[in-house]
């Protein structure tokens, strides 16, 4: 398959017409291009290492830092860099190009982080220019979800002929010194452009994806759901909720609801479609809602980094550590997101002077509370049961669900 996203190598010129080499191999596996035991839920312990040898013209760049490098004979470089924590076999990638290096110091919470950007040598100056926003991504991802969870591996952007990829310590970036997604609001809302995707979604893979990975794939949702979210958290971080909000929902228009997010266990079994990025976020963002307490959203998301820190987890894993450090019981909530394609419509009617209500086009047990405006802001909590609630102003008669969260409204009341 052609790379990205299908896997393996890519091997393209700049516009000069120098050679430009990487790989992609996250969807395939790593052994696509080179023996190992495929499988995410088992990493190496103690780091890896990665030589390459290239031609001398051309600079080689590896995960992690450079630990060796000398002439084995006329002509050529070998490149050795390593890291020294854990990583998922798609993470190790080469890059050789015609590359400038520059380098930066981010005073983190864990001390003083080392950030190198490889970039192509005519694009060195604008690289100066743009890459000053990861200072305000990694802020942002700290305060949310704790440290950057590599210190010791540093962290690397590498401008790579490709858009994108999470490699840890070593980012493929490839999205043309553009905001949005390569000049893209996948949001529809404007906020997408405020920021360049790449830096802040591949980025954000450091702590979902590479920090806490999956032991199966079929549970990419972890590493895809939380880090499009993160997206989320960076726009309001930096532009206000309400608009950390509206990019949220505005990335609904992408969902399909073709499939259910997890799908099958024990056969390398990939999701299809795109609903473990968007759909997923959205599920968050709703947990979020009923959560009501961003603290305590916060300590959950800096909790699971804290909790599986540098482990392989399973749906399960991250499900109850949710529900336990929240309090509430969020299971049916997970299985109508990840594990079918029916979205929650609240039905309603007005009778007399009451709201009648309940859950439909779900699972039996679905009971998620939601916050409605009826004449005033109030808390529901619906079942697949018809409830009923006495209203004090009839006036207007007017249901409206808060649009933050990903559910849709039926009216059953009787016309005139």
């Amino acid at each position: 398959m052609k790379p990205p996203w299908g896997g393996g190598f890519i091997f393209d010129r700049d516009s000069l017409g120098r050679p430009w080499i990487s790989v992609a191999c996250e969807g395939a596996g790593a052994s696509v291009w080179y023996p190992c035991k495929d499988y995410l839920g088992d990493e190496p312990d103690s780091g890896a290492s990665l030589t390459i040898i290239a031609p001398d013209s051309l600079v080689a760049i590896g995960n992690g830092r450079l630990i060796k490098k000398f002439k084995p004979s006329k002509g050529v470089t070998s490149w050795t860099w390593a890291v020294v924590n854990p990583i998922n076999n798609y993470d190790i990638i080469p890059y050789i190009g015609k590359y400038a290096y520059f380098a930066h110091t981010y005073y983190g919470q864990k001390g003083n982080l080392q950030c190198g950007f490889w970039v192509l040598d005519y694009d060195l100056q604008k690289a100066k220019k743009h890459f000053t926003v990861v200072d305000s991504m990694l802020s942002c991802f700290e305060y949310w979800f704790g440290p950057y969870p590599f210190y010791e591996d540093g962290y690397k952007l590498v401008q790579a002929p490709y858009l994108g990829m999470e490699h840890q310590s070593n980012i493929a970036y490839g999205n043309h010194f553009r905001q949005g997604y390569d000049g893209i609001d996948l949001s529809g809302t404007g906020w997408g452009l405020k920021w360049d995707f790449m830096v802040v979604h591949e980025s954000g893979h450091e702590w979902f994806g590479n920090n806490i990975t999956c032991k199966d794939i079929a549970d990419e949702w972890i590493h895809e759901s939380f880090t499009s979210y993160s997206e989320t958290l960076y726009t309001g971080n930096y532009f206000g909720r309400s608009a950390g909000d509206a990019y949220c929902i505005g990335c609904r228009k992408n969902i399909e609801n073709k499939n259910p997010i997890i799908e099958y266990y024990g056969v390398n079994h990939e999701p299809e479609g795109t609903d473990e990025y968007y759909k997923g976020a959205n599920m968050i963002h709703t947990i979020r809602q009923v959560i009501h307490n961003d603290e305590l959203f916060r300590r959950i998301l800096r909790g699971l980094n804290q909790n599986f820190y540098h482990q392989t987890v399973t749906a399960t894993d991250i499900q109850n550590y949710i529900n336990k450090i929240s309090g509430i019981d969020f299971t049916p909530v997970f299985n109508q997101y990840l594990r079918d394609t029916l979205i929650p419509v609240l039905e309603y009617k007005f009778e007399d002077k009451n709201v009648l209500y309940r859950w439909a086009n779900c699972h039996p047990d679905f009971n998620m509370p939601i916050r409605v405006d009826i004449n005033g802001e109030r808390w529901l909590k619906p079942t697949t049961e018809w409830k009923k609630e006495r209203l004090q102003n009839q006036a207007g008669r007017i249901l409206l669900i808060d649009k933050n969260f990903y559910v849709e409204q039926k009216n059953l009341s009787a016309q005139p």
